[in-house]
């Protein structure tokens, strides 16, 4: 099982590793992952692996794909299911345990080479992330309660590896009307406080039972 685990701080996306403190591909970057014990099934394997190499738990994953090579492992031939999953760094702290080295969030345009073939399933798992935030609002997630537009423009630039227009871009997301304006703006800031927004998840669930489809 690999777990693939995107995490935001607010100004960059990057990808939790770790370095591995065992043959083979010893001292390489790496995709937490491990082998499943025979009274496992999917998902707990995948929970358990990430526990014990990161010290992460709770974290919710969503299955990405079956890479099955036939020389994708040097010992011999090895499946795996990969996970995916995005979270606010802020929340969780990891820490090498295991035969884990090392654990660290790293940027994800700062990646070396990797252990077997974990650059592929980090490709895909960073191709299927760009397409789920563009038609589901899981980028409010990241985000503090409440945010400014600027704030949501930046998140997605940096999720999507893109710049939008600035005016293009608050025009549609005012549109879908899934934002609470607030009676407040930013503090200690040195240029002119911007209005603060909450999301509205309720509005989302209602809009969506009515045939509405989150889109950027």
């Amino acid at each position: 099982m690999d777990c693939v685990v995107f995490g935001y701080d607010g100004s960059d996306v990057k990808v939790l590793l770790i370095k591995r403190g065992t043959e083979p591909f010893k001292d390489f970057q790496a995709i937490p992952g491990d082998l499943v014990h025979p009274n496992e099934d999917a998902i707990t394997a995948t929970q358990r692996v990430l526990r014990d190499l990161t010290g992460l738990e709770n974290v919710y994953l969503e299955q990405l794909q079956t890479f099955a090579g036939v020389n994708r492992h040097p010992l011999g031939r090895v499946a795996t299911i990969a996970y995916y999953s995005l979270l606010k760094i802020a929340d969780y702290n990891p820490k090498p345990s295991s035969w884990a080295i090392d654990a660290k969030w790293t940027p994800i345009q700062d990646l070396e080479e990797m252990a077997f073939d974990h650059k592929e399933i980090f490709d895909s798992a960073i191709d299927r992330l760009k397409l789920r935030v563009r038609n589901q609002p899981i980028g409010f997630e990241l985000l503090p309660e409440e945010f400014t537009l600027a704030d949501l423009q930046h998140l997605y630039e940096t999720l999507l590896s893109t710049q939008f227009d600035k005016a293009n871009f608050r025009k549609k997301i005012l549109f879908m009307d899934l934002l609470i304006p607030l009676d407040k703006t930013q503090k200690a800031v040195r240029h002119r406080p911007a209005r603060l927004y909450r999301f509205d998840p309720a509005r989302y669930e209602a809009l969506s039972k009515r045939g509405f489809h989150f889109e950027l």
